[in-house]
């Protein structure tokens, strides 16, 4: 069966492309529908399955995804993935080529992997979860703006907000230790990436049973000039030159910037943080994060043959 979320960037156009590029594949489908409202998406999927339909293909942004995710984990389906959003992390991560195309021609070839999931107080995520910058952006980017200008909506929006981005508290329990910062900006990964291309880790994986986390500490807050002008200008700096090095994962060597693997974790933030997870904000602090290992079977790429010498 295929879904697409018609209010996705490129969702209504590529509807009937993606039932063309399919059937040309010799993939058939039982049912296919243009969901205009993700409303619709949990009684579809649910009774899909009640009858039946164990391959279901998800055309959308990362939060339409993730959305059909909290519905299907722990059925026996395989999910496909044809990336139709602004971000497309899960995408990314997994290796499926932006092209509707050629995203096609992953399912038809037919391998499948089995991918790790996150939790959030017991609700499903893909990529990352976050806080405090990446939290306001995701607040700021309505589906026009990221329909009108796609990509250059994360970076465009980041730098709109910058200013306005006040250190907080975060209390850490990891499976081995406890930490306790003032930080700009908290990200819980499960995936490889988050914000459209960033890194959560060099070493991250979906399917490596693990959740990285990464903070950026608050200058201000170090050298007493937290609230002030000149405290402002120290945290904007650190945010910028991190954000620079997002694209590489260099930013876990930044000296701003703690970094730890864990299968668990327990955040309590001062204030209270509200949370945004693959693009979609599900609440605030205290928030609980668990992995759950191998919890998805998904389309991917086939693993690329060893070169020969």
């Amino acid at each position: 069966m295929l879904v697409v979320n018609t209010k996705s960037r490129s969702g209504r156009e590529a509807f009937e492309a993606a039932r063309e590029a399919l059937a040309a594949r010799g993939v058939p489908l039982l049912g296919s529908h243009a969901l205009s409202s993700p409303d619709w998406m949990p009684r579809l999927l649910i009774e899909a399955v009640e009858h039946g339909v164990r391959r279901i293909l998800v055309g959308g942004g990362d939060g339409t995804v993730s959305n059909a995710v909290s519905h299907l984990l722990g059925r026996d389906v395989t999910l496909g993935v044809l990336p139709l959003g602004t971000g497309n992390d899960f995408a990314r991560s997994l290796g499926i080529p932006a092209d509707l195309e050629a995203a096609c021609d992953v399912i038809a070839e037919g391998f499948t992997a089995r991918v790790d999931v996150g939790l959030a107080n017991g609700r499903p995520f893909l990529n990352a979860a976050s806080m405090g910058l990446a939290t306001t952006i995701a607040r700021r980017l309505t589906k026009r703006i990221k329909q009108r200008i796609g990509k250059l909506a994360y970076p465009v929006a980041a730098v709109s907000h910058l200013r306005e981005q006040q250190p907080f508290r975060v209390r850490m329990k990891a499976d081995d230790q406890s930490l306790e910062l003032d930080v700009l900006q908290l990200v819980v990964g499960n995936g490889r990436y988050h914000g459209a291309g960033n890194v959560v880790a060099p070493e991250a994986a979906l399917d490596d049973h693990r959740l990285h986390v990464y903070t950026i500490t608050a200058p201000s807050s170090e050298s007493g000039r937290e609230g002030t002008g000149l405290g402002q200008l120290e945290d904007l700096a650190t945010l910028a030159r991190v954000a620079m090095s997002l694209r590489s994962g260099e930013h876990v060597e930044h000296p701003a910037v703690t970094y730890l693997r864990t299968s668990r974790l327990y955040v309590e933030a001062e204030p209270s943080q509200e949370m945004n997870a693959d693009g979609e904000l599900i609440g605030h602090t205290p928030m609980l994060f668990e992995v759950v290992p191998s919890a998805l079977r998904v389309y991917a790429p086939a693993p690329a043959e060893p070169t020969k010498h």
